[in-house]
C-alpha cells in the first residue's frame, strides 16, 4: 500500500527516504549485528552519529562558533522553564509576546520565576495577527524578550524578527529549517523535533555562550544548560534514536539544497493552498494576510455542520489528520518540509470536489 500524505501538526511527516533508510538499518546498524537503539551512548559509532548531526546542523543554519548545540530532552516545554533558569541571572523580569497558545504555556511557566511583562498580544482578535512592533511596551530592564515566530495552532506567523535592545528568545519549534534564519540575532533559539527535525523526543537548544553558566539557585542539574554543553548533552542518557533520525533528516536537507531550496519549496506550497482558499467561496482562513503561517494553515467550512463528512471523506483519500486542534476547530493543514508538494496538489483537488459535492 502507498503511503499517505499526512498533514499533521506534529508528530509530524518524515521524509520517506529517511524512513527506508532507518528501516534498513534497524536490525543491522553498521554492520554491527545490532540496532543502534541497543548500543550504549558511549559506542565510538553513536559519538560519531551525534557529532555529525551537530555538524550538518551547524552547516544547514550557520550557526556561528560562540553558540553551542543542545540536543536535549523533556520537549520545546520544558524550554519553557529552563529559559528563566538560566537567562533571568540577577534580573526580576522578562519580556514576552502573546500570539497564541504556545505563546500563554511558555508565560505561564515564566511566571513561576520571575514578573512577566505582557508586552503585546491579540487575545482580543482570537489571535489573527501578530501586533504591530510600534505597538509593543518593551521593558529595557528585562532579562530577555521571549515570543514564538510561528503558532502552530492558530496559524499565526510573525513576518519580522523584533529588533530590541535585550536578548531575544525564540520558539523556532515548526519553522526550524524550513528557511535561512540569522541566528546571530538570537540569544537563545530551542525547538522540539516533532516537526522539521525528526520524532519526537529530542529538543535542540542553540544558545549563545554567554548565556550559559548564570542559573538560578537551586536549578536542577538537568535543567542547567552548562552542564548539558559541558557533557556534549550526554550528561545522561539521551534518546539515541531519535537523534540518530535527526541526524538522518540533516542529511536529507542538505542533500535538497539546504534550507535555501526549502524556503522556495515552502513559499510555492503555502502560496498555492492559500491562493485556493482565498479564492473558493466554501473555505477561508481568518489570519492576516501577512502573518499567515507558510507551515500551518488553518481553514473553516462554510457550514460547520460538514466538517465531519469532511474529515472521514479526507481520511477515505489518505488525506491524513486535517482535523483542527480542539481549541479552535476547523481544519488545519500542516505543511512542513518533507510533506511534497504533490501533497498539497492532491489536497487541493480533493477541497475543489468536496466543494462541487457540499457547497
Amino acid at each position: 500500500m502507498s503511503r499517505a500524505y499526512n498533514f499533521c501538526a506534529g508528530p509530524a511527516a518524515l521524509p520517506e527516504s529517511v524512513l527506508k533508510q532507518a528501516q534498513e538499518e534497524l536490525v543491522d546498524f553498521q554492520g554491527l549485528g545490532l540496532s543502534l537503539m541497543e548500543m550504549s551512548h558511549r559506542a565510538p559509532e553513536v559519538v560519531a552519529v551525534a557529532k555529525q548531526a551537530e555538524v550538518d546542523l551547524r552547516e544547514l543554519m550557520a550557526i556561528p562558533e560562540n553558540y553551542k548545540v543542545l540536543f536535549l530532552q523533556g520537549g520545546a516545554s520544558s524550554q519553557f522553564s529552563m529559559i528563566p533558569m538560566n537567562l533571568l541571572g540577577d534580573k526580576k523580569t522578562a519580556d514576552y509576546v502573546n500570539t497564541g497558545q504556545w505563546s500563554k504555556k511558555a508565560i505561564k511557566e515564566a511566571q513561576r520565576f520571575c514578573d512577566v511583562n505582557v508586552v503585546a498580544t491579540d487575545e482580543a482578535n482570537n489571535f489573527t495577527r501578530v501586533p504591530a512592533f510600534d505597538s509593543w511596551n518593551l521593558n529595557s530592564d528585562a532579562a530577555y524578550l521571549h515570543y514564538t515566530p510561528n503558532e502552530t495552532i492558530g496559524g499565526v506567523e510573525f513576518d519580522f524578527i523584533p529588533d530590541v535592545d535585550v536578548p531575544l528568545v525564540a520558539d523556532l519549534s515548526s519553522t526550524i529549517l524550513s528557511r535561512p534564519i540569522d541566528v546571530s540575532k538570537f540569544a537563545l533559539i530551542y525547538a522540539g523535533a516533532q516537526k522539521n527535525i525528526g520524532p519526537a523526543g529530542i529538543t535542540v537548544v542553540i544558545v549563545r555562550e554567554d548565556f550559559i553558566g548564570n542559573t538560578l539557585p537551586g536549578t536542577p542539574a538537568m535543567f542547567d544548560y552548562k552542564i548539558h554543553a559541558d557533557n556534549d548533552s550526554m550528561y545522561n542518557t539521551p534518546p539515541t534514536y531519535g537523534w540518530y533520525l535527526a541526524g538522518l533528516v540533516f542529511a536529507w536537507l542538505k542533500g535538497q539544497g539546504g534550507v535555501e531550496a526549502m524556503e522556495a519549496l515552502n513559499r510555492a506550497k503555502q502560496e498555492k493552498l492559500y491562493s485556493f482558499i482565498d479564492n473558493s467561496g466554501f473555505y477561508s482562513n481568518p489570519v492576516a494576510v501577512n502573518n499567515r503561517s507558510w507551515m500551518n494553515v488553518p481553514f473553516t467550512l462554510a457550514d460547520a455542520s460538514l466538517d465531519a463528512l469532511f474529515l472521514q471523506k479526507a481520511e477515505d483519500a489518505r488525506l491524513l489528520n486535517l482535523k483542527g486542534h480542539r481549541s479552535v476547530g476547523g481544519m488545519r493543514a500542516s505543511i512542513y518540509n518533507a510533506v511534497p508538494m504533490d501533497a498539497i496538489d492532491t489536497l487541493i483537488a480533493f477541497m475543489s470536489d468536496f466543494e462541487k459535492e457540499q457547497g
